[in-house]
C-alpha cells in the first residue's frame, strides 16, 4: 500500500499521467475518427469546431447562436469575449488546433492546482483524484478546464493581495461561461474589496469593448443582446436531454418522475446553506477553510446547474480532491466512502464501469451528481463545525 501511495504522489509519474491522460483522447479522435460527416469531417473533434466558428463568425459579423450544420451540429453558446480566447488556435489545421486546445486547458488547469497553498504530495493528489475527468473532459474537446483554472486563479490572486488580476479571472470567467461567476464568492477574503470591485468594473468595460476591435459595436451589442434568449432555449433543452441535466435538480426530477420541477425549488435552499457555511467569520483567514470554500464553489457550480453533463465534472472533481488533501488524518469511513463513492459513480461513462449498470441506473437518474452532492454537504458540515488548524494536513514539499 505504501509503494502504491509513494507512485501516486510521484510528481513525475502524476504529471506526465495528467498530460498522456489528456492528449490520447482527442488523439484517437483525430487520428481514428468513428463518426466522419460528409459536410463537418471528424465529428469527434465537434466542440472545437463550434468554438473555432465562434471566432470566425466574429469577425465576419454572422450571428454566434445560429444553427450551422454545414460546418457542424449543435450549438455554438459562447459569447463574443470566447472568440478572442480559441482565435490563436484557429490558425492551425482542425486537427492540431484541437490537440493544441485540449493541451492549453489540461496546462492551464494543472497550472492552477501547482498555485494552490498546498505541498506537493496535496497537489498530486488533486490531479490524480481528477486524472479520468480531464480524460473525459479532453475527449470532448470542452472547455470546462480552463473554467475551473479561472475560478481557482480568481482565489489565488485574491489570497495572494492581487485583486486586479483576480477580478480579470472572474470577469472573463464569466464572459466564457456563466460558471465563472462563482469566483466572486472569494470576494469576502480580499484586503482591499474597494480595489477588487473597480477592477472587475475596468475588466468588464475592457472585454466588453474588446471583441468590437475585430467585429464592429452593434454586432457586439446585437450579440450580447441575442444571447440572453439563447441561454434560456439552452437551459430548456438541458432539462429534457438525456445526455444533460446531471446535477442535484436533474437527480431529483428523474428519480421521483417530478419532469416540472423548477429549478429555483432547489436552488434557492441550496445557495441558502452555501451563504449560512461562510458564517464562521473568525475563520476567513485561514488557509485550510478557505479551500474547503473553494471546493465547494466548484462543486456547487456542476451540481446546481442544469447544464451539467459528464465531462463537466472535472471541475466538480478538482474541488473533491481539495476536499480531501485538506480532510483531518486519520480520515474516517465514511470519507473514505465519499472519496471511492466519487471516485467510481464519476467515472461511469467511462468503459471501465458495467455499461449495463450505466444505462440502467446511472444515466437514466442523473446519478453521477450523487457522490459531488453528498461531498458537498460534508463541505458544509466541516465548514460550520470544525475547528481549523494553521499547519497541512499532508506532510511534503511545499
Amino acid at each position: 500500500m505504501q509503494k502504491i501511495t509513494k507512485l501516486f504522489t510521484n510528481k513525475s509519474f502524476v504529471v506526465g499521467a495528467w498530460f498522456v491522460l489528456s492528449l490520447l483522447p482527442v488523439l484517437k479522435g483525430v487520428l481514428m475518427p468513428h463518426i466522419i460527416d460528409v459536410h463537418i469531417g471528424n465529428a469527434n473533434i465537434n466542440n472545437y469546431i463550434i468554438y473555432k466558428h465562434n471566432f470566425l463568425n466574429l469577425i465576419q459579423q454572422h450571428s454566434l447562436f445560429g444553427s450551422q450544420p454545414e460546418y457542424y451540429f449543435d450549438l455554438n453558446h459562447y459569447g463574443p469575449v470566447f472568440a478572442l480566447v480559441i482565435a490563436p488556435f484557429t490558425i492551425f489545421p482542425d486537427s492540431v488546433g484541437a490537440i493544441l486546445w485540449v493541451m492549453f486547458n489540461s496546462w492551464i488547469l494543472y497550472l492552477a492546482v501547482m498555485k494552490l497553498p498546498l505541498n506537493d504530495n496535496q497537489k498530486m493528489a488533486i490531479l490524480m483524484i481528477s486524472l479520468f475527468s480531464i480524460m473525459g473532459s479532453a475527449g470532448n474537446a470542452q472547455v470546462n478546464p480552463l473554467i475551473t483554472a479561472l475560478v481557482l486563479f480568481s482565489f489565488i490572486f485574491i489570497k495572494n493581495k492581487q485583486d486586479f488580476w483576480a477580478a480579470l479571472m472572474i470577469i472573463i470567467g464569466t464572459a466564457i461561461k456563466l460558471y465563472g461567476i462563482v469566483g466572486l464568492a472569494f470576494f469576502f477574503f480580499s484586503d482591499n474589496k474597494i480595489k477588487l470591485i473597480l477592477s472587475m468594473v475596468f475588466w468588464a468595460v475592457v472585454l466588453f469593448a474588446l471583441p468590437m476591435l475585430f467585429s464592429s459595436p452593434s454586432f457586439i451589442l446585437k450579440t450580447y443582446h441575442d444571447w440572453y434568449p439563447d441561454l434560456v432555449a439552452k437551459n430548456a433543452a438541458n432539462v429534457v436531454s438525456s445526455r444533460g441535466y446531471v446535477c442535484v435538480m436533474g437527480m431529483i426530477s428523474k428519480i421521483f418522475h417530478y419532469p416540472n420541477l423548477p429549478n429555483m425549488m432547489v436552488l434557492i435552499p441550496a445557495l441558502a446553506v452555501f451563504g449560512v457555511s461562510m458564517v464562521r467569520i473568525k475563520y476567513w483567514r485561514n488557509v485550510q477553510y478557505q479551500l474547503l470554500l473553494a471546493a465547494s464553489v466548484l462543486i456547487f457550480t456542476i451540481i446546481f446547474s442544469s447544464g451539467s453533463e459528464p465531462p463537466t465534472y472535472i471541475i466538480a472533481m478538482i474541488g473533491v480532491g481539495i476536499w480531501f488533501v485538506n480532510l483531518d488524518r486519520p480520515i474516517t469511513g465514511y470519507e473514505r466512502f465519499l472519496i471511492i463513492f466519487a471516485l467510481v459513480l464519476t467515472n461511469a461513462q467511462s468503459d471501465l464501469f458495467p455499461r449495463p449498470l450505466r444505462l440502467a441506473y446511472v444515466t437514466p437518474y442523473a446519478l453521477i451528481a450523487l457522490p459531488s452532492f453528498l461531498i458537498w454537504l460534508k463541505i458544509i458540515y466541516e465548514m460550520l463545525t470544525r475547528k481549523f488548524h494553521d499547519e497541512p494536513i499532508l506532510q511534503g514539499q511545499s
